[in-house]
């Protein structure tokens, strides 16, 4: 069966930059120790990036949160040098959740990354559309959210529509 774990968005504004926070500093040696055994066993890693322009404070998203953050060529936006994206895919997405999963195919995912009350339970529950069928997995203990309270809420949400979560 084809395992895929799916790292979203482990960029440095999210991580120690513009929207950093403890927590997220926290995941990244697991989120580390999670690739490497994704790459020891052969299995597929792909990484998203949150891309926005210069014009990002015009934007509706900028609007509601108007902290700039993960601007396509910065420092901020590009995935930690902690984190080994060597081999991999590495998917930019203008928004909270990619919407073309559907393009490829999957039997099981896993999902690990930032943050999991936003990217993190976006990109599992388009999954879980497109591919009701495969087993999808996030592993708590390698994601953070913008507080601990919004990220257990985030993983009792993805609890409540049959996503496996597992490290908590």
């Amino acid at each position: 069966m084809k395992k895929t774990l799916i790292v979203i968005d482990m960029q440095n504004d999210f991580i120690d930059g513009s929207l950093g926070t403890a927590e997220a500093v926290a995941i990244v040696a697991n989120v580390k120790a999670k690739i490497d055994a994704y790459k020891a066993a052969g299995g597929e890693i792909i990484f998203t990036r949150d891309t926005h322009g210069e014009n990002y404070l015009d934007t509706p998203e900028g609007k509601k949160l108007p902290v700039v953050h993960c601007i396509q060529g910065t420092q901020g936006w590009e995935i930690s040098e902690k984190l080994c994206t060597e081999g991999c895919d590495i998917i930019d997405k203008p928004s909270f959740g990619w919407t073309k999963w559907n393009e490829r195919s999957f039997e099981e995912i896993e999902l690990v990354g930032l943050c999991t009350d936003i990217c993190v339970i976006s990109n599992a529950l388009i999954l879980k559309a497109f591919f009701p069928e495969a087993e999808i997995t996030v592993d708590a203990s390698c994601c953070a959210g913008v507080t601990p309270e919004t990220h257990n809420a985030a993983l009792m949400a993805m609890k409540m529509c049959q996503i496996n979560v597992i490290g908590e």
